[in-house]
Order: C-alpha cells, then structure tokens, then sequence
C-alpha cells in the first residue's frame, strides 16, 4: 500500500530503528526494492531521483510503483530524492508521489529556508511528506550524486532547530560525515554533532552516504536519531558486478537477464534492511 514518508518514519524515530531509502532507476531496481520489503515484512522506501528522469518520467515511476504496491499490505512510500527544481517538485506531488526531497543545501541558509517552507506548504496539503537538507554532504568513490566539487560542511544544530520550526519539514537530512558514494578510507562520523542536532530539533533525521559504514556507526547514529538512510551506489554497483559474472557464462534472452537484476537488486536492499531493523 502507498503512503508518504511521515507515516513510515515516526514510528522508527519513536522507537530508534531506521529504515532504509533505496534508490530505483527503472522496473527492474523497483521491483527488486519492493519484493525485498515484501519478504521481509518492512516498510519501504523507494527513491527515484531526478537526475534519474533520463529513465522514465515522474508519471511513469508513479505508475510503476502504484502497480507493484497496490496488492501488497506493506507500507511503500515513492519518494522524489534530491531535487533542487522546484517545478519538478511540484510536477511529483501532482504524479503521486508520497514524498519530496527538496535539497536547497547548496544555496545561502535564508533562500533555502524560504524555497523549503513553500514546498512544505504545498506539499502538506497533499497529504505529501518533505524532506530537506541543512549542510553539504561532499562525493565519494564511484557516487552518482552530486559532483566532485562538492564540498563538506556540517550541519549547525542552532540553524537546524530554527530551519525546522520556521520550515515544519517532516524529515532533515544531516551532514556529519558521510559521502555520496563509495568510502576512500575509514568514515569519520561526527556523533557529536548528530546528537546536537538529534536534541535540538526532535524530528526524524536522515543519512545520506550510507553505502559502506560500518555496522557500529551505523547502530550510533540511529540511537542519536538517524530513522532513514539512503543507499543507491551499493545497488547499483553490485548488480553491474553480478551481471558481468553471469554473462561471462551466459547469454540469456533480455528478459531472463531483467529478473536475474531483480534478484541482485533484492539481494542487497535485504541485507540493508536486516542491517537497519528494529
């Protein structure tokens, strides 16, 4: 069943689990998130991210989505990740979508609180949850997100505690040491600062980057109020891996090689979802 990301995210930071966002880029990588959520009984987020509207249009991932979800008992949320345009923002909420990220983080704090608020006003009339992002979150290895210009600057927990009550955003994402990407060395995360934040603004906080943290910064964040971790480039890399392996020893019809890309995709959202449980 659809919803929106409020719904799903309120009872894991009540009660200090998280769940994870995975990115999906077409039907395959959507089929492979859902079936994982629906094996394991776990509420789901399914990300599809603007950069990835070369693949299918807003509408089309709607439509996708609505069709696998809708038999199905499972909580699913679509959730638009990491749109800095405001016009597709909209164009999502309209598609259906049940949640919006609005990353204005790039832009001076006044004009990212202002463009936030207007999408949250929006939004919540739609019954549609808002993410947004305070601080810059910079690029690792092999990232499909952002640039490798971007630059680290960690969040201030003063100005997210006012970003948050002038905004009523649902959900903030942090930066505190993760990448987009793929980790050069041994991540260096500021649980400090994430506690700040944590007790500061009192609502469900996110991790981008979390492709390759180790486990034990993984479960110190979610006690400090991480309740939604995003993980795409883990996905995307290990079903290329998998499906160089497999056609190094096959060459099997297109649509034997779709389900066996359902299947690596699945592979590693549930060993996400096991990671994160509650």
């Amino acid at each position: 069943m659809l919803t929106n990301l409020r719904s799903i995210l309120s009872e894991a930071y009540s009660q200090k689990y998280a769940v994870g966002s995975f990115n999906g880029y077409n039907s395959e990588t959507f089929r492979g998130i859902i079936e994982a959520g629906k094996e394991t009984n776990t509420p789901i987020i399914l990300a599809f991210g603007a950069k990835y509207l070369k693949n299918m249009s807003l509408d089309t991932a709607a439509a996708i989505v609505k069709s696998i979800a809708s038999d199905i008992d499972i909580p699913v949320c679509l959730h638009l990740d990491h749109c800095s345009d405001m016009n597709i923002i909209f164009q999502a909420i309209k598609a259906g979508f049940g949640s919006v990220m609005y990353d204005g983080s790039m832009l001076p704090y006044e004009e990212n609180l202002k463009n936030t608020k207007m999408v949250c006003e929006v939004a919540h009339a739609c019954n549609v949850s808002v993410e947004a992002e305070l601080g810059s979150i910079a690029a690792g290895e092999r990232s499909h997100e952002g640039s490798a210009d971007d630059k680290e600057v960690y969040t201030n927990p003063a100005l997210a505690k006012e970003f948050v009550e002038e905004t009523k955003v649902d959900a903030l994402a942090v930066s505190v040491g993760t990448v987009h990407g793929l980790y050069k060395g041994k991540p260096n995360i500021r649980i400090d600062i994430l506690k700040e934040i944590n007790e500061q603004v009192g609502i469900p906080l996110v991790l981008h980057g979390g492709s390759g943290i180790p486990e034990e910064d993984i479960l110190n964040c979610i006690a400090n109020g991480i309740a939604k971790i995003n993980v795409n480039t883990e996905i995307a890399t290990y079903a290329v891996e998998e499906t160089t392996k497999y056609l190094q020893n096959e060459q099997p019809h297109f649509s034997v090689l779709s389900l066996k890309q359902e299947e690596y995709v699945k592979e590693i959202v549930k060993k996400y979802i096991t990671f994160f449980g509650k």
